[in-house]
């Protein structure tokens, strides 16, 4: 597939250096969807001669935009517009709930639902061990992208959730229509390399790893509601966080 040649106004009286010009342009291009996740980018040496600039000015464009997650380099593939992120900020809300935010529609793959004990998952819910815990296994999707493996373990109170109610909305929405509203969570964030699951269900090539994501839910009156332990495609998402200091 040839490589989309952009319209691309370089003003040389302009303060602005040449390169972030071109990735200015070009970014606006990724944004309003000229270019779209996959396209192959144009060939650094045939932009420099069809823009009259020099390589050194595209290539820093180019990795000013490749630094924003918006270009992606790979070896003998060249150069290629990176999937859309998911931005998540750092606020108790899903999955479900900030794609649809990002007008970007959810859909959601039930692997799995099923009542069983598990340790770990009953001293995060402040049970005991032979609780049994509602599990429930998700794929998360925006179109046909997979964006996250999804493993949530509820109290038996919510053992009559059904595949459907999955599969047409989010689990805190969910929870918030039976009268259950999450408003605080202790959460712990990392990374590694994924299981053969986690590489399986979200299409992910040997070398990529996954965001990884453990939360505790809790409602006003501080009783655990959920617990959830996540991965997410490492090169679609990021979390945004705002700090100060107090």
């Amino acid at each position: 597939m040839p490589a989309l040649q952009l319209e691309v106004v370089i003003d040389r009286e302009s303060p602005v250096p040449l390169y972030h010009q071109l990735a200015e342009q070009l970014t606006a291009a990724v944004d309003d969807g000229r270019l779209e996740p996959g396209d192959p980018f144009e060939n650094e040496v045939a932009l420099a001669q069809r823009l009259s600039v020099s390589r050194p000015t595209v290539r820093r464009a180019i990795q000013e935009m490749v630094d924003h997650g918006l270009l992606v380099r790979r070896r003998g593939l060249g150069t290629t517009v990176a999937n859309r992120k998911v931005h998540r900020r750092a606020r108790l809300s899903s999955l479900f709930d900030d794609l649809q935010a990002e007008g970007r529609e959810p859909h959601t793959r039930v692997l799995s639902m099923e009542t069983r004990t598990n340790e770990r998952a009953s001293a995060a819910l402040d049970l005991g061990p032979d609780a049994e815990l509602l599990s429930i296994v998700r794929v998360r999707l925006a179109a046909d992208l997979p964006l996250a493996l999804l493993h949530n373990w509820l109290p038996p109170a919510h053992a009559d959730i059904t595949r459907e109610d999955l599969e047409e909305e989010g689990l805190y929405a969910l929870l918030r229509r039976r009268g259950v509203k999450p408003v605080v969570a202790r959460q712990s964030i990392g990374a590694r390399m994924p299981t053969a699951e986690e590489r399986r269900e979200l299409d992910l090539g040997t070398g990529h790893p996954v965001l990884t994501m453990t939360r505790m839910a809790f409602d006003a009156a501080g009783a655990a509601i959920e617990f959830g332990d996540h991965a997410y495609r490492g090169e679609d998402y990021t979390i945004d966080l705002m700090l100060d200091e107090r």
